[in-house]
């Protein structure tokens, strides 16, 4: 049986995202198995999987916002911007007001400019930036824009000369922890880096919705995949829905457009819809070319 449908994985800290799809193909004797965004090796959270055809949607789970409690330190700089790194800098942390560092959290929510770390895998010159930093080289990068939904502090405390400062963000697809806390610390004059992380929400799924490597292991055990599997129109929840004839059904699957009775609103026009039959079957995703016709995305035959 080929499986259809996307887990949410727990991704323990010293396994690369790469490493749980292996790991999920082992277990499920399939290939065909996806992630839906990268998580560093560090960090460990929320890692939505994608099976059999559902790998096909991915791309449209990883646009969606993500979020992480983390811990960044003031006082200390690192050539990795996180704790795995070598310190650059350090500086002692005198007396610092919350609503300072409040003031500062302010200043980055909204759309802001990033530049990619050095250790990220952004390709520069034909190669990804971590391969010129492995050979100790630092090269231009452009600023890329990205936006922090939410940022709030959640606890702090003193180590020493340094200081702690605990937080949650919500941002989008793309953004860089690790640089937040850099240009945070930047603002607030010192040197910084990010020293914890852990990756809570991706998407529609949350911490409570993961499953680990150990309970799947248990569930490939008794083959109840169907206990895990959520089905992939459920991740796609953020897309209206639109109900077609039993008749159309096998014109939606041979990737038929679609004349709609009742036009939607203009100003969805360009976007996505999930499109069901009248029992309630899920089969494809289109998008709208205009308020009355919409074109095939994403066709799903029999799972």
């Amino acid at each position: 049986m080929t499986l259809f449908g996307v887990i949410p994985v727990w991704k323990p800290t010293g396994m690369t995202s790469h490493d749980v799809v292996a790991e999920l193909r082992r277990m499920t004797g399939q290939r065909k198995v996806g992630h839906t965004g990268t998580l560093d090796p560090a960090v460990e959270g929320v890692l939505p999987i994608c099976l059999g055809q559902a790998t096909r949607i991915a791309e449209f789970i990883q646009e969606l916002p993500k979020r992480y409690a983390g811990s960044m330190v003031l006082g200390a700089s690192t050539d990795t911007q996180d704790q795995t790194g070598r310190i650059l800098r350090e500086e002692p942390v005198g007396p610092l007001d919350p609503s300072r560092i409040d003031e500062a959290f302010q200043q980055f929510q909204g759309e802001i400019d990033q530049v990619p770390p050095m250790v990220s895998a952004v390709r520069v010159g034909g190669r990804r930036l971590y391969e010129w930093a492995r050979e100790g080289k630092e090269v231009p990068r452009r600023a890329r824009r990205v936006k922090i939904y939410e940022l709030v502090r959640t606890g702090m405390g003193r180590e020493g000369d340094r200081l702690r400062i605990d937080f949650e963000v919500l941002c989008s697809k793309g953004t860089y922890v690790r640089t937040l806390c850099v240009d945070i610390g930047a603002w607030l004059g010192y040197p910084a880096h990010m020293s914890r992380l852990v990756r809570v929400q991706s998407g529609p799924f949350f911490l409570q919705d993961a499953v680990t490597l150990e309970e799947l292991g248990e569930v490939a055990r008794r083959g109840n995949w169907e206990d895990v599997l959520v089905p992939p129109d459920a991740a796609l929840g953020h897309f209206p829905s639109l109900v077609v004839s039993s008749s159309a059904r096998q014109g939606v699957l041979n990737g038929m457009w679609l004349q709609l009775e009742r036009p939607l609103d203009f100003q969805a026009v360009g976007g996505l819809v999930r499109v069901y039959t009248e029992e309630g079957e899920f089969c494809a995703l289109y998008r709208l070319s205009a308020p009355d016709i919409a074109r095939p995305e994403k066709v799903f035959r029999n799972g």
